[in-house]
């Protein structure tokens, strides 16, 4: 059966998503948000947030704002749940959304899944994708007076939060955000002078189920994880008291992946995702907080050039999305992001520098030639 035979039947057999419930449950040293979504006649699912208190600095936290942000949170949290079946009809229980909103989340769901629709070759449009419905009555949120200050700073361990890092660096009431954190995002932030409640944690825990459901034949692909950061950076950007979220998103991720389409595998990236997500937030959250890419405006050529400077960062940064998946986070030395970044820093390292990065020479990796050629893009 083909991708597209098994999106049609899934569609068919299971024909409602539902986002149930939210829970935010405090114990001595966390705060555990929980979320309920349910595909009925198949499974329920049960994702998790954890942040610990420590990192919520501030003192004027509104209730019926902070449930906000967290049921927003599970809207786009969801899309990683739905993708299995693409039910049709959406439900939400959890809170409420107008007409408005149910477009603009309808858009995100659309091109975040644009490389998901095309690799398993599900022709659809954004309309047709899934039909949305509120069973919530809206709720005014009270006025409240909230001055932000300082910056925080996403962190990634590659190379473009590392320029951002730097440019910043002698900005006041900075603090480093990072989700599920390994050794290179807690390096890069530790070389850049930051430890302690300035380096905000949180631990994004996905319901293994999914896995399940993968390894059993069910739709699986990209996700636009980016943005999932943004809604759960603009929650912790509140519990800090900041003023604005900075990504490290450069001129590129505006780009098609695939030439001729509008499918982008960076959408979330996107210079269109983020004005649309700075529009949203500060007409639906009001909060004095913005969102947006410091290193819009350059190249990778440009920020390689910047990064091949900051030496202090050479020996702990990482971009492998392979290498992410082992217990110690490496370079494989076998896939297209090893290569790409080894080229965008060859202009500017040795070649003895660039090996005691990667470890080896990549331009001598006679298997790597095609990948090579594909990324010049011939």
């Amino acid at each position: 059966m083909s991708n597209n035979d098994k999106f049609l039947e899934f569609r068919r057999q299971y024909d409602t998503f539902i986002y149930d419930k939210y829970e935010i449950i405090y114990d001595e040293d966390y705060m555990n948000i929980k979320y309920y979504f349910n595909i009925p006649g198949l499974t329920w699912f049960y994702p998790q947030i954890r942040i610990n208190k420590k990192y919520i600095l501030n003192k004027n936290i509104n209730v019926d704002y902070l449930n906000n942000l967290v049921f927003h949170i599970g809207l786009i949290e969801l899309v990683s749940y739905f993708k299995c079946t693409c039910s049709p009809n959406v439900i939400i229980n959890a809170g409420y959304i107008n007409e408005e909103q149910i477009k603009w989340f309808k858009k995100l769901y659309f091109n975040g899944l644009g490389e998901f629709l095309y690799i398993n070759n599900i022709s659809i449009t954004e309309e047709e994708l899934m039909n949305i419905t509120c069973n919530c009555e809206e709720k005014t949120l009270p006025e409240i007076d909230y001055v932000g200050l300082g910056n925080l700073i996403s962190v990634g361990g590659g190379k473009d939060s590392c320029v951002s890092l730097e440019i910043l660096k002698n900005e006041e009431n900075n603090s480093c955000f990072i989700i599920n954190p390994k050794f290179p995002s807690l390096e890069c932030s530790r070389v850049a002078g930051y430890s302690g409640e300035n380096v905000l944690c949180v631990d994004r825990i996905l319901d293994r189920k999914i896995v399940e459901l993968n390894g059993l034949g069910y739709l699986n692909g990209h996700t636009p994880f980016s943005s999932v950061v943004a809604f759960i950076s603009y929650l912790c950007c509140y519990l800090q008291g900041k003023k604005n979220i900075i990504l490290s998103n450069e001129s590129s991720a505006n780009e098609a992946t695939v030439i001729g389409t509008n499918v982008n595998h960076q959408y979330s990236k996107s210079f269109e995702f983020e004005k649309d997500f700075d529009d949203y937030v500060n007409k639906y959250f009001g909060l004095d907080i913005h969102y947006f890419s410091l290193l819009r405006g350059i190249s990778e050529f440009q920020i390689g050039r910047l990064f091949s400077n900051y030496k202090h960062y050479h020996s702990v940064f990482k971009s492998c999305n392979l290498g992410s998946k082992e217990k110690v986070w490496k370079w494989c030395c076998n896939c297209p992001k090893c290569l790409f970044v080894y080229m965008i820093l060859s202009p500017f390292l040795y070649k003895e520098e660039l090996v005691s990065i990667f470890g080896s020479d990549l331009y001598e990796r006679e298997d790597l030639l095609n990948t090579f050629k594909e990324i010049l893009g011939y």
